[in-house]
């Protein structure tokens, strides 16, 4: 059982929550894991529009509504959940009633808050930790997309409930000279349960895995989500799935969404070592 997340820092776009349903897919695909997504956006549903098609899924809850009489809605998701953990009625598997299912026993997601009111999301995201533990006693692998706008020790409260922290960098010197500007100030991103990757990755620059990881004196290469035009496509048509599924098939080892698959199923065996590595120091 492990808390990971994924975060990032500064005004450049990563493609973090991209490469998080990407991670995510893959390893509910190929490794024996439970696995809850968890995102924690304010006003964002990238990740959930990666899985489904969003206007659907608002139409049939529409009319849900619509055919139950009296009702003005039907209460689920995060704040649902939060309601019951305040409520101490929690038991092993009251996660799952509050999440949607990607892959039946493998993977599921709790979606971000619905709330449109900043007040109310950032009182919502101080209780984090409290669902990071409740949902850490009954699956395998939490998975956390951590919003780097979120209030900084709300943010920090979840990265220091976190097994793993995957730091996610855009392939340009600036952000890179900025993290290790981040890491000599702060002492938490010199721990040993940091890793990092770059999103959008393109193999042909010269800011490479192999170059960058000299550059910050990593004692091992990073890791890199390439950037995928069939794999972004499918993140807007909520198509993800059917995305990995299909290119299982694939053959030729240097087509590019071949070349895709086996550096986020390299990131996936690099996080499995990471959290086997800890436990052994533990």
């Amino acid at each position: 059982m492990a808390i990971i997340t994924f975060t990032s820092e500064g005004t450049r776009e990563t493609g973090q929550t991209l490469s998080v349903a990407a991670f995510a897919t893959q390893m509910a695909i190929e490794h024996n894991y439970r696995i809850l997504l968890i995102g924690t956006g304010f006003q964002e549903t990238t990740l959930e529009s990666c899985f489904w098609d969003l206007n659907r899924m608002e139409s049939t809850k529409k009319k849900i509504v619509a055919d139950a009489p009296g009702q003005s809605g039907i209460e689920s998701g995060l704040e649902g959940l939060l309601k019951i953990i305040a409520s101490n009625r929690t038991s092993t598997d009251i996660v799952r009633n509050y999440t949607r299912v990607v892959f039946k026993e493998r993977l599921d997601v709790l979606f971000s808050p619905k709330t449109t009111d900043l007040a109310e999301y950032t009182q919502i995201a101080q209780q984090y930790p409290d669902i990071l533990q409740t949902a850490n006693r009954c699956y395998d692998l939490v998975i956390v997309d951590l919003n780097k706008h979120m209030e900084p020790n709300a943010k920090r409260a979840i990265l220091d409930n976190s097994d793993v922290v995957i730091m996610n960098l855009t392939q340009n010197l600036s952000a890179i000279n900025q993290f290790m500007e981040l890491r000599e100030q702060d002492e938490f991103y010199r721990k040993k349960n940091i890793m990092i990757v770059m999103g959008k990755y393109d193999r042909f620059s010269k800011y490479n895995v192999k170059n960058v990881s000299k550059y910050l004196r990593e004692k091992k290469e990073i890791n890199a989500i390439p950037y995928c035009t069939l794999f972004f496509e499918s993140c807007e048509e909520g198509t993800v799935v059917d995305y990995f599924l299909s290119i299982r098939k694939l053959s030729d080892d240097e087509d590019r969404n071949a070349v895709f698959v086996k550096e986020v199923e390299k990131m996936c065996n690099a996080v499995i070592y990471k959290l086997q590595e800890l436990q052994m120091r533990m």
